[in-house]
């Protein structure tokens, strides 16, 4: 006897067929995709499906959508599972929702057996016959309550920012014989988000640690902890189960070279990355981490900055002399259970952790970021300690000192002392880019991802690479 998976691949490759640059040849289940088919449509004993939930993880260019369309396709016309069939395809914003709804209504119309049962509508495609319905929703397109899908495929699902749309259409099931839910989508980097929670419990179904038959787990791409160079090309064709078969290998190249790390990682390698746009290389300032400490007398350079509120102060201490090493002096930040209003920096102890570097090392200058600490800048040079601004509101100062900093890092010129709060702050910058020039900011306005130390080591870092013995000046607050 047939199984479901082995005939839903028979009904894809004798009524579906392929679009873009392959449009009008037939649709041929390739192995991964069998596998996958296969995985999700597995039935018991009794012959019923065993699978519920899906989640399925593919690196771009591999047929997501043309996949999903072709199971949308079979949901609406051809599962025996549901006499009147309500299939709901979602995506996570109008354009994408489009491009699904294309992809099911050419599938439909290249087919005249498709063609004879199923009516091609606007926004809609029916089956008068049965009664089903196939319909399309995007997440930016408001909920979609009292709706009660036997199949919902979830195109992209990375982009959805909330759970609305996924729980109104996953809790609405309940009375339908073998509702399916299927998520097809590329890798992401909020591990909180709706793709998020739904990959981190598909790993614990895959290791064991959560027994849960109804949900099938299915990701090409790396596995957690998974150590790989993503400039390799041996991993793009591990990661890419289409590689041998219809990836354009220069194209992948090209864009290799033109992506910046992580969005290369998500969406050609499928793999989580710390940020969306982060700014350096997977595992490589890591990899700086060094047993050196900074010797008492040794000459440094001390990188501040700070805040006034909610946010965090940083100073750091870079070696003048080579080989650099950068080491964490003191950072404060608001613990994060207290209010935003009810926290300062201490403005105190700022001063006097920059006293003790002061006393503790030969500091051959104090660069630092004066917004909100004018006045605390101007005592220290009134004391006779030398001290320059460096406003990081200037973007051609902060382009330059980013790209000094990402080459430094790259090229392995300086090691670090390791320390787990300046690696949480160099993991949590992004990289933003624009007609001004490039340069390392947060997330987004207001995160709570804190970069502070990572911009006073740019600070300290391009001072220490300028300085020159000549340079040595009498104490003064001296704008740069």
């Amino acid at each position: 006897m047939q199984s479901q998976g082995e005939r839903v691949c028979s009904f894809v490759e004798s009524f579906c067929t392929l679009g873009d640059s392959y449009l009008g040849e037939p649709f041929e289940v390739l192995p991964f995709q069998r596998e996958i088919i296969n995985k999700i449509y597995a039935t018991g004993d009794d012959g019923r499906r065993m699978v519920r939930t899906a989640l399925v993880g593919l690196p771009r260019k591999n047929s997501k959508s043309m996949l999903a369309a072709a199971l949308a396709v079979y949901g609406l016309i051809a599962d025996p599972a549901d006499a009147a069939p309500l299939v709901v395809a979602a995506a996570g914003d109008r354009q994408q929702a489009r491009i699904v709804h294309d992809q099911i209504k050419r599938m439909i119309l290249s087919s005249p057996e498709l063609a004879s049962v199923a009516e091609v509508l606007r926004n809609e495609i029916r089956v008068p016959r049965s009664g089903g319905v196939c319909r399309v929703v995007s997440a930016d397109a408001g909920l979609q309550q009292g709706l009660n899908p036997s199949l919902v495929i979830c195109d992209e699902l990375h982009v959805f920012r909330n759970s609305d749309l996924w729980d109104a259409l996953t809790l609405g099931s309940a009375t339908r014989n073998q509702p399916l839910t299927i998520a097809i989508s590329t890798a992401g980097y909020d591990l909180e988000s709706p793709l998020g929670r739904l990959y981190r419990y598909g790993r614990k179904v895959e290791s064991g640690e959560i027994d849960d038959p109804s949900f099938a787990f299915i990701w090409h791409g790396p596995a957690d902890n998974e150590e790989y160079d993503p400039d390799d090309p041996a991993v793009w064709e591990k990661f890419n189960p289409a590689w041998d078969h219809f990836l354009n290998h220069e194209e992948f190249a090209s864009a290799h070279k033109r992506t910046p790390t992580a969005p290369f990682v998500r969406f050609r390698l499928n793999g989580w990355t710390a940020t969306e746009n982060h700014w350096l290389p997977q595992g490589v300032f890591e990899g700086l981490a060094s047993e050196r400490r900074l010797a008492p007398g040794e000459r440094v350079i001390l990188g501040f900055d700070g805040a006034w509120m909610s946010d965090s102060t940083a100073l750091v201490a870079v070696s003048v002399d080579e080989p650099r090493h950068l080491e964490l002096v003191r950072c404060w930040e608001k613990p994060d259970d207290q209010h935003a209003q009810g926290w300062r920096t201490p403005v105190h102890e700022v001063k006097q952790a920059i006293t003790d570097a002061f006393d503790k090392f030969s500091v051959v200058e104090l660069a630092a970021d004066p917004w909100r600490w004018e006045q605390t800048l101007q005592e220290l040079s009134d004391l006779g300690y030398p001290v320059v601004e460096f406003p990081t509101g200037s973007v051609q100062r902060m382009t330059k000192a980013t790209q000094l900093m990402y080459d430094a890092i790259t090229d392995g010129l300086f090691t670090h002392d390791g320390s787990p709060q300046m690696t949480r702050h160099f993991r949590n910058c992004h990289l933003k880019e624009d007609a001004r020039g490039s340069r390392v900011t947060k997330q987004r306005r207001g995160s709570v991802s804190k970069i502070d130390i990572a911009v006073a080591s740019l600070i300290a870092y391009h001072r220490a690479c300028a300085w020159r013995e000549e340079d040595a000046y009498e104490p003064q607050l001296l704008v740069l």
